[in-house]
């Protein structure tokens, strides 16, 4: 009875810790959408080597799209004439992050990680991008304008786009993978002491590897992977391994690897994967080597606020308002 109080008191800690952060992240999801349109992606990702990979990077670490959205995308971007390079830099930097889930990594994790990660995101799309146009060939750009149903104009106004997106269409991929991660976590903090692992693997490569194994074949959103992150840590793994789940685990999965097999090829998907990986292994290794000096210890929250104000419980119910209408069945 005390391990599963427990695991409900650290639910409940991890949720009121990240609600006004994952609403103001839904809500600049919306605004993005509706600045950064699929149209825009199409139109720009079409360069070859280093170039489509940065304009892909840039255009993948804000935008909302988690790891189940990205793969239609991504699959629709080198239908309507992205290159090999750019669809990799894409689907590599864009799962990675996105507004919501740094504003999450923020709140749970502190500042450093959340600019780490984006960081990681933004470079490490760019080295799979275009190392993945190094071993592919050349590609004729296609300037056919786009008749499918998805470029035709949306005639609802700005503010409609943006609001249901960031607080129906948004929540509505990513709820229950969120709700599973947060379950995740408090299991995890529930039933496994703080820094249990601390004098086992603590910042040891082998820990790195371990979640490097976890990560790659796993589905889960960067939303979700943080408050999982998040109990690793307390548990006593190094802030850089957890930072190699965070990179890992939204950015490959099976589902990931099995459509980058498909639509740029096998051997392009072998040098992807195999990019990311040290991408990770590298960002893990910076990430314990400076955490010290950055203080990355101190500002990953172990516990929510002794006392509660009336906001954390608007915030939280607000949150949980949201994601229940989410989870709701569509009518029809």
């Amino acid at each position: 009875m005390n391990v599963l109080l427990e695991i409900v008191k650290e639910i409940w800690l991890v949720t009121v810790e990240m609600a006004p952060y994952l609403l103001f992240g839904f809500l600049m999801a919306g605004v993005l959408s509706v600045l950064i349109s699929k149209e825009y992606v199409r139109r720009h990702l079409g360069g070859h080597g280093w170039g489509g990979a940065i304009k892909a990077a840039l255009v993948g670490v804000p935008m909302p799209i988690c790891s189940c959205g990205v793969i239609p995308l991504a699959a629709s971007l080198r239908k309507h004439g992205a290159s090999r390079g750019a669809t990799a830099s894409f689907l590599a930097s864009t799962p990675q992050t996105g507004i919501d889930s740094l504003m999450i990594t923020y709140a749970l994790l502190g500042w450093v990680f959340a600019v780490f990660r984006a960081v990681v995101a933004f470079v490490s799309g760019i080295i799979c991008g275009a190392a993945v146009a190094a071993v592919s060939p050349k590609e004729e750009l296609d300037d056919q304008a786009c008749t499918d149903e998805c470029c035709q104009p949306n005639q609802q106004p700005a503010i409609v786009r943006m609001l249901r997106y960031g607080f129906l269409v948004l929540p509505r991929n990513i709820s229950k993978a969120l709700v599973l991660g947060i379950v995740i976590s408090g299991i995890l903090s529930g039933l496994i002491p703080d820094n249990f692992f601390a004098d086992k693997l603590g910042d040891s490569p082998v820990a790195m590897l371990m979640m490097l194994v976890i990560g790659i074949p796993i589905y889960v959103c960067s939303s979700a992977s943080v408050p999982i992150a998040l109990a690793f840590i307390k548990a006593g793994l190094s802030p850089g391994a957890a930072l190699v789940f965070l990179i890992t685990g939204p950015a490959t999965n099976a589902a990931t690897l099995t459509t980058l097999w498909q639509i740029i090829g096998k051997k392009q998907l072998t040098v992807f994967l195999l990019v990311l990986a040290l991408c990770a292994l590298g960002a893990g290794l910076l990430m314990n080597q400076f955490s010290p000096t950055l203080g990355v210890a101190e500002q990953v929250c172990h516990s929510a606020k002794d006392a509660l104000g009336t906001m954390d419980y608007v915030w939280t119910l607000l949150l949980v308002l949201v994601i229940g209408a989410a989870m709701l069945p569509k009518k029809g």
